[in-house]
């Protein structure tokens, strides 16, 4: 993700700190790093290593990922997602569309977080 100018760092780090607390507390959680991006078009990353699709589900609906969305998204300018699966069955990335769906389905003011962003990206994007 790229941070809109004028963000304050006191801000920054508060949304920073979430992104790690979510690593702390949500249970699928298997580890996390969440740091400055090298080498891409990208200021910040974070990512989490989940074993199974239920353990998916139950990340991207816990209230910490709920608290990471709503304090960190008005922060940011773009914003791309993507999944890396040691799963190699074809329908692999329909069933996490599939959760990235349900998710946004139940939740306007979350797809409104993200489609008011100046660029959202990946497998994580809301489809239309």
């Amino acid at each position: 993700m790229t941070i809109k100018p004028g963000v304050s760092p006191e801000k920054l780090e508060a949304a920073l700190e979430s992104l790690r607390n979510q690593g702390r507390v949500i249970p699928s959680v298997k580890s996390f790093i969440v740091g400055p991006e090298h080498g891409g078009d990208f200021e910040w990353g974070a990512l989490y290593v989940i074993e199974d699709l239920d353990g998916y589900w139950e990340y991207l609906i816990h209230p910490a990922h709920a608290h990471s969305d709503e304090i960190g998204l008005p922060l940011v300018d773009r914003f791309e997602s993507y999944d890396v699966v040691d799963d190699a069955e074809p329908e692999m990335g329909e069933k996490i569309a599939e959760l990235h769906r349900r998710r946004f389905e139940g939740n306007a003011e979350l797809t409104k977080l993200v489609t008011d962003l100046g660029s959202y990206s990946g497998s994580g994007a809301p489809t239309a």
